[in-house]
């Protein structure tokens, strides 16, 4: 039965988070891989060590398993070095043990798009990462395409919710706002964005693992509502009962800030996102498996009642 075979997820950040808690509550295995072998988890779920760069790790902790889940990533200012040999790595160790490949992946790979993000979009980034997205995309569908392994790609906006940090709707955002203080965004906040709830994206994985008729395509998963930034930052100071204050930081302020921040200084080739409406299409999906997208103002009490247990 399918509940009881091993589903096998690499990375413990807050995707990979999000996934084990989708298919706990599907009743599955779940195995969860990291450098470390220590995560605080779910009861009933096992963590391991493991290497994902390397693919002689990577069979021995999927000996058995049915799906494997990659939400394991490199630093974002070492993407184009590490993420392409990362990712072959993982496809060669669970091409081994016959496992289905569940891929949790970005929106990089388009660049910048007229009107909204559907599936069937070229590649056209001109970014280091846009291109690094791109090439990995490709690979992965060339590998399922000559049959060394069954691969699905479900695709996420930038995404906030539980354990999300390091997000531009993430520490930078929530923390403030429940002190009643400024918020600090990124770019035009008059601007449609589409944002993924992290809660969204792990069940959307999830299902993709467990449906063979998304095997060999690339699949948005269910996100909110799209709004402006300023009404998603509006709608979290509504929920903390505070007046909404926030400014937003563009291409000038993030270069400067790029001088001392790396985060900061990877984000400046990705600022188009911010500086046009960004809107993503995930109708594909819902016609597919069904939409259970969080509406945003549900999505947001989630994330603010997480931030509070952190303090």
């Amino acid at each position: 039965m399918q509940s009881q075979a091993l589903h096998v997820i690499f990375g413990t950040g807050p995707l990979g988070m999000a996934t084990a808690r989708a298919l706990l509550a599907r009743g599955r295995t779940v195995r969860m891989v990291n450098r470390s072998g220590q995560a605080k988890v779910p009861d009933g779920i096992e963590v391991v060590r493991g290497n994902a760069c390397d693919q002689d790790s990577v069979r021995t902790v999927c000996q058995g398993a049915a799906v494997v889940y990659q939400c394991a990533q490199p630093p974002y200012h070492q993407w184009p070095e590490q993420f392409p040999a990362l990712q072959a790595s993982i496809i060669a160790g669970v091409a081994a043990v016959g496992a289905k490949l569940v891929v949790g992946d970005n929106l990089y790979m388009y660049g910048p798009v007229s009107g909204p993000m559907t599936e069937d979009l070229p590649n056209r980034a001109t970014t280091r990462k846009g291109r690094t997205r791109a090439q990995m995309s490709d690979a992965l569908l060339e590998a399922h395409q000559r049959g060394q392994l069954a691969v699905a790609i479900g695709r996420g906006a930038d995404f906030f919710g539980p354990g999300v940090r390091e997000s531009m709707l993430g520490e930078r955002v929530f923390a403030p706002a429940l002190q009643g203080k400024r918020a600090s965004a990124v770019g035009n906040l008059d601007l449609p964005h589409t944002y993924t709830f992290i809660n969204d994206f792990g069940t959307a994985l999830a299902v993709l693992g467990e449906r063979d008729e998304a095997l060999g395509q690339i699949w948005h998963v269910p996100n909110p509502e799209t709004l402006t930034t300023r009404q998603v930052i509006t709608m979290i100071y509504e929920e903390l009962g505070h007046p909404p204050q926030m400014s937003g930081m563009g291409t000038f302020m993030m270069r400067i800030g790029g001088l001392f921040i790396s985060g900061a200084r990877e984000t400046v080739e990705m600022m188009y996102e911010f500086e046009q409406p960004f809107m993503v299409d995930h109708r594909k999906y819902a016609q597919a498996f069904g939409d259970h997208a969080t509406p945003m103002r549900e999505a947001l009490r989630q994330t603010i009642a997480w931030y509070r247990q952190q303090t």
